[in-house]
């Protein structure tokens, strides 16, 4: 049994669909910060519709926050959890072998160990509630996707259990949430860009039918990615796919 914060509370499943939607079936009457963690899903989903694999012994989890935020602000809920799982590996000895690519995926070594996926509930100008799932993969991970993968026990990471890696992953969020809350998103995104992934270099976003080619260059004051598409001459993003030629 994973170790809660204080305010926190958890729903444990042997077996679900899906976290997310579990949160989501419950977001009007559950209390703020509550946990949802399944040992297996049925039916995962990763951004975009994607389905997410779920084997045994890899963490699943989805956190329901009520942060009475505007939408574009508790969005940045996605850095905040990305500097939190970024956090345990390092715990679990990863050091700068971990990188954050944006909008919201977290890497060792340039493959993906962690995908987040935020939802928002709201009934107007303001969120009711914010789910914030992550998949992080311990034991294993998928060996045919477009982009390198890869989990705990290939990279090294030890063989470390769904209940403690949960365990680390809410102490780190609730720091991490603590500080967003007090100090807003400056310092969110001074840490994340400090483990941005291909910082400076060349990216391609898919933005449907366009695709953008620039240098990353920075994170906006909202999140929003920056990329200079020509000399002086920038685009802000704040949604979209990216991808490194030669790499991810």
């Amino acid at each position: 049994m994973p170790r809660l914060p204080d305010g926190y509370s958890i729903a444990i499943f042997d077996s679900i669909d899906s976290t997310n939607e579990e949160a989501r079936r419950n977001a009007t009457d559950a209390a703020d910060r509550t946990v949802y963690w399944a040992k297996r899903q049925t039916a995962g989903r990763g951004r975009r519709g994607r389905s997410w694999m779920s084997e045994p012994g890899n963490l699943f989890v989805s956190l329901l926050l009520k942060p009475d935020l505007p939408l574009a602000q508790a969005a940045q809920l996605s850095f905040v959890s990305a500097l939190a799982v970024s956090d345990v590996l390092i715990k679990a000895g990863a050091g700068d072998r971990v990188a954050l690519k944006w909008p919201n995926d977290v890497l060792v070594d340039g493959a993906k160990i962690c995908g987040i996926l935020l939802e928002a509930s709201s009934t107007g100008a303001r969120v009711d509630a914010m789910i914030v799932g992550m998949g992080l993969n311990l034991a294993s991970h998928p060996a045919d996707t477009p982009y390198a993968a890869t989990d705990f026990a290939n990279a090294g990471l030890g063989d470390v259990d769904p209940d403690t890696a949960l365990t680390w992953l809410l102490e780190a969020f609730e720091l991490r949430y603590a500080a967003w809350r007090d100090l807003g998103f400056a310092s969110v995104r001074t840490d994340w860009l400090i483990r941005a992934y291909r910082l400076g270099q060349t990216i391609q976003v898919m933005l449907g039918d366009e695709t953008v080619v620039g240098r990353f260059a920075e994170l906006d004051k909202t999140g929003a990615l920056v990329v200079e598409t020509s000399p002086g001459v920038t685009r802000h993003i704040t949604a979209g796919d990216v991808y490194f030629p030669g790499a991810i």
